[in-house]
């Protein structure tokens, strides 16, 4: 049994290290869900989301010039996925994502369909809807809408801090350049690929200054992570 702390545990299970902050991930975890709807996958993997919270490896807030810059050029590579540029006051934008990321594992309590529902709703609420998903009553609200979480379950774990110690749990996993951004993808028998199937680099200056270049965009590289964990799992089976 493997005691790498970035691996699932089982082979039914992906892991997906990310922030929700990031349109990298965004766009990945659209195209996670996709495929595992076009492979026919949907009950046989789950998703394990974990945090790569980018504010605690920066020291820094994720900056709105730089995750604006960047809505057009990747939201352009999954339109369906959802985006828009932030339209309220500039006092509403979300200046953490801690206390999102941490619900997010909260609801692994509930299981991971409920954990998976609530990261992908947040994402939806950010990009899409411009919401403030820093915010306990806002995250309450998107938890409400999935109609896969129970609520006052969710609250009470919030505020007892609960799921703060997996979020730094898996910052602590993730450093060191052992989980290389957001997102990044594994297996249960270590195969894995960051940003999978995505090159970017940064034209006239650094994040929050200049704009992002796609270089390369494979979306089947998520086909291929999915049918290689399946097959890990008819393995485990057999």
């Amino acid at each position: 049994m493997s005691t790498d702390p970035r691996l699932p545990a089982t082979p039914d299970t992906v892991v997906v290290f990310s922030d929700l902050n990031c349109s990298f991930a965004h766009l990945g975890v659209f195209r996670l869900h996709a495929a595992r709807r076009r492979l026919g996958l949907v009950g046989r993997l789950r998703f394990d989301h974990r945090a790569f919270p980018l504010e605690l490896f920066n020291h820094s807030v994720n900056e709105r010039p730089g995750v604006d810059s960047e809505i057009a050029v990747v939201g352009a590579l999954e339109p369906e996925a959802g985006w828009r540029l932030w339209q309220g006051p500039d006092w509403t934008y979300p200046v953490t994502t801690l206390p999102a990321l941490e619900a997010v594992q909260a609801a692994k309590a509930q299981g991971l369909p409920a954990s998976e529902a609530l990261d992908l709703a947040l994402r939806v609420a950010f990009w899409a809807e411009g919401r403030t998903i820093s915010m306990r009553h806002v995250i309450l609200e998107v938890a409400r809408e999935t109609g896969a979480v129970d609520v006052s379950a969710l609250a009470e774990a919030l505020d007892d801090g609960r799921a703060r110690r997996a979020v730094m749990d898996q910052f602590a996993a993730a450093g060191s350049g052992r989980v290389n951004c957001s997102p990044h993808v594994f297996l249960h028998d270590g195969t894995n690929e960051a940003n999978p199937g995505v090159t970017a680099r940064w034209v006239n200056g650094d994040f929050g200054l200049g704009f992002p270049v796609i270089d390369t965009d494979d979306p089947a590289a998520y086909d291929r992570l999915l049918t290689r964990a399946a097959d890990l799992l008819d393995a485990s089976a057999a």
